[in-house]
């Protein structure tokens, strides 16, 4: 199925770590005909993910971008602007720092840390992209949440809240911008081999996702990227509002 991506650009969060679902998004959308915008706090990677982006034949702008920052991603989308012209699609992914520690160990600094750079962040660069979208009647507002979204996960409680206010912030979007021609949904993945937390996770709680999953096995970035792509087609033009479960089945047993 042709998905009617070519020439469009996206702007992708949090791409630059090579294990990571950013990047498998990235290169996706530019297997798919997509110009990128490579967002990620650590420009190296972020210059490692273009370079791949280039090598398909598309053209990609790493750059340096800390998202609970409002004012380095309004930089950030002026640059993207002045190249391209238009970001046609957004892609929230940056987050996934959080401190694993029992909610009544949790400092204030821990709490803050998780909702600037997962809630906060996310609201950062949709307001610094939405209005070349309203202006041009036009644009897909994709976020990554989490499975906590949807079931209680031990001692993520505050990343979870963040993530949960995502999927609560892309509802009441969707309610907003789809008058305006904007589709807004998200995506709620599954335990992944990825870097996520600091690195992969501890053998117990893989194990324990192995066996209960319904399809026995973890979430890829390859699985995440797909879904990212559908949503960022109009083939999907119709889904609005959605927190769409990418997790092999964990969230409904």
């Amino acid at each position: 199925m042709d998905l009617g991506l070519k020439d469009k650009v996206a702007m992708v969060t949090g791409a630059g770590g090579q294990k990571g679902f950013g990047k498998a998004i990235a290169v996706t959308l530019a297997k798919e005909g997509c110009d990128i915008i490579v967002a990620d706090i650590d420009l190296n990677g972020a210059k490692q993910t273009a370079s791949e982006i280039e090598a398909l034949g598309r053209k990609a702008l790493a750059v340096k971008a800390d998202i609970s920052n409002n004012s380095e991603v309004s930089e950030v989308v002026k640059s993207a602007l002045a190249k391209f012209g238009k970001i046609d699609i957004l892609v929230n992914n940056a987050g996934g720092i959080f401190s694993q520690k029992v909610f009544k160990d949790k400092s204030e600094a821990d709490c803050d840390r998780d909702i600037n750079l997962n809630l906060k962040g996310a609201m950062n660069c949709i307001r610094a992209v939405v209005g070349q979208m309203i202006a041009r009647k036009s644009g897909k507002i994709i976020s990554i949440t989490t499975i906590g979204v949807q079931r209680g996960v031990p001692s993520t409680t505050v990343y979870n809240a963040s993530k949960a206010g995502i999927a609560s912030l892309t509802k009441s979007l969707a309610v907003d911008l789809g008058p305006q021609g904007i589709n807004v949904n998200s995506v709620a993945p599954g335990l992944g081999l990825t870097n996520f937390g600091g690195g992969p996770p501890p053998d117990h709680i893989l194990k324990d996702a192995l066996t209960s999953t319904p399809n026995r096995r973890t979430t890829t970035p390859q699985d995440i990227a797909n879904t990212v792509a559908f949503l960022a087609s109009d083939v999907s033009s119709d889904i609005m509002g959605q927190n769409i479960g990418v997790d092999g089945g964990d969230s409904v047993i």
